[in-house]
């Protein structure tokens, strides 16, 4: 059962919603089985895309147009009709003339994976439009490629690891990460890691327990550990 309507107030988690039509209550009831029904809040983006965000999806798409011998229409629609199967966020047919900012960044982020997964190679102009971005970071630590140079890379931390310390034991989550080759870690721990950052314009990540587990960072049971301590302080 859909119902539309307006977000009216917001007081802490209790939330006022004005609906476009009045709620058939006995309706409710009858699909609940008179218990108290559990609700999801969908909030529309009216935020139209941005020119950064077209220039990155083009870019992206000229790619793995030149990669697959296709035009580059023909994958823009491909990819936007992948899209719409894909993200529940996604259900109708977009433009990237006049998307919102959610659409765009869902469409980048499945460009992306393609690009990751089957090794499309990147123009040197569209690794600098998208290097720094959050799915391109999670990508390069996914796929171990150096975000940098894109070759067989390893997990740095940002913040220092003590020596000695047993990683094992250590909440990752509490530290911030990005996917460097040899060279390049060398590189971070030589110059310092703001000087590092700032040369190279990179936005290391803070991971999720789970994201620490899929990545093989951190053990299932460490990180249900230190997850559960963390619940508890809140």
């Amino acid at each position: 059962m859909i119902v539309n309507g307006r977000l009216a107030a917001v007081k802490g988690k209790q939330l006022v919603i004005s609906l476009d039509e009045a709620l058939d209550v006995d309706q409710v009831d009858k699909l609940t089985g008179e218990q108290q029904p559990s609700v999801e809040l969908e909030i529309e983006d009216n935020r139209m895309i941005t020119p950064e965000q077209r220039k990155k999806a083009w870019a992206l798409v000229n790619d793995i147009a030149n990669w697959q011998g296709d035009l580059p229409k023909v994958v823009e629609e491909t990819f936007k009709y992948f899209a719409m199967i894909t993200y529940s966020e996604i259900n109708t047919h977009f433009s990237l003339s006049d998307c919102s900012m959610t659409t765009a960044r869902l469409y980048i982020e499945l460009l992306l994976t393609f690009c990751f997964k089957w090794d499309v190679p990147f123009a040197t102009k569209t690794w600098d439009a998208v290097s720094s971005d959050y799915a391109t970071q999670m990508q390069c630590l996914k796929h171990r490629e150096c975000v940098i140079c894109r070759k067989r890379a390893q997990f740095a931390h940002v913040e220092t690891v003590g020596m000695g310390s047993n990683r094992r034991r250590i909440d990752h989550s509490q530290h911030h990460f990005m996917a460097l080759c040899p060279v390049h870690h060398a590189e971070q721990h030589n110059l310092g890691i703001n000087s590092f950052i700032a040369k190279y314009h990179i936005k290391p990540l803070r991971l999720t327990y789970d994201e620490l587990v899929k990545l093989k960072i951190m053990q299932h049971g460490t990180a249900y550990f230190f997850k559960e301590q963390a619940e508890q302080q809140r």
